[in-house]
């Protein structure tokens, strides 16, 4: 596997979604593309993201949040940020970067119901599979030109 094709997801926290975009890339990609996930304040991951990803047929319930200081630079090709409201995470190296600012599903307001964190995180979930495919379908026509 080529490190240059290796994907990294980076958010703060890495507990929604960075790891619902590594959990869409794998399944996107299989393993024609090593993909990983991290942020600069790992938490844990979150248990709406692992309900809304199993919606979809992707089990998240392994994962674990990772910190970014523990991903070597020159193994990556490509960092996507996924952070919109919050300072994203500064990743060091020669990779391609790329910026998605999505809003965080997570929430520690104890007013919203489960209904409506479950639909914040299905929002995300259902963009970051949009972007997800307009860069596989980017890929794609590059590796063929």
């Amino acid at each position: 596997m080529r490190t240059d094709e290796t994907i990294l997801f980076l958010c703060v926290a890495n507990s929604a979604r960075s790891q619902m975009a590594e959990g869409l890339a794998r399944k996107l990609f299989g393993a024609r593309v090593p993909v990983m996930s991290a942020g600069s304040e790992p938490s844990h991951v979150s248990p709406y993201a692992v309900e809304v990803m199993a919606e979809v047929g992707v089990d998240l319930s392994t994962h674990r949040s990772k910190s970014v200081e523990g991903i070597d630079p020159s193994q990556v090709g490509t960092v996507i940020t996924l952070c919109a409201e919050e300072v994203c995470p500064v990743f060091l190296g020669a990779a391609r970067r790329l910026h998605w600012p999505l809003p965080d599903p997570a929430s520690k307001d104890p007013t919203l119901a489960r209904d409506e964190m479950l639909a914040r995180f299905r929002a995300a979930r259902d963009e970051i599979q949009r972007r997800l495919e307009a860069f596989a379908a980017q890929m794609g026509s590059t590796e063929a030109g």
